[in-house]
């Protein structure tokens, strides 16, 4: 049973903009810390930026000022805007649901991929 679906992703020009979504079920997203994640060819999996359910935000250094994290409640989705985009973002971007616990479950999405090139 599919938990979280994203949309968004595509192939942009250096310099453009995307916004990712993901959706989650509403007991998952509202007792979880959102996060998303990417995974470049040869590369591991990063985090990139995480939103808790207070709206307190985290991001990696790379995109902090390019890319914005929010989460819409009542519609239980979390959103990935990212503006000027640059070829090294080019990888395929997942959505995290950490859900709160002793331990923590999390859940992801199927990944979209966002290529930047001319």
């Amino acid at each position: 049973q599919v938990q979280l679906v994203e949309s968004g992703g595509g192939l942009v020009q250096p310099g453009g903009s995307l916004r990712l979504s993901c959706a989650a079920s509403g007991s998952i997203f509202r007792n979880s810390a959102m996060g998303w994640y990417r995974q470049a060819p040869g590369k591991q999996r990063e985090l990139v930026t995480i939103i808790d359910s207070g709206g307190t935000t985290n991001y990696v250094s790379s995109v902090k000022g390019r890319f914005t994290i929010a989460r819409d409640n009542a519609k239980n989705t979390v959103y990935l805007q990212m503006n000027s985009l640059k070829p090294e973002d080019t990888a395929v971007y997942y959505c995290n649901a950490r859900m709160f616990g002793i331990p923590p479950t999390d859940y992801w999405g199927q990944g979209t991929q966002v290529t930047v090139s001319l």
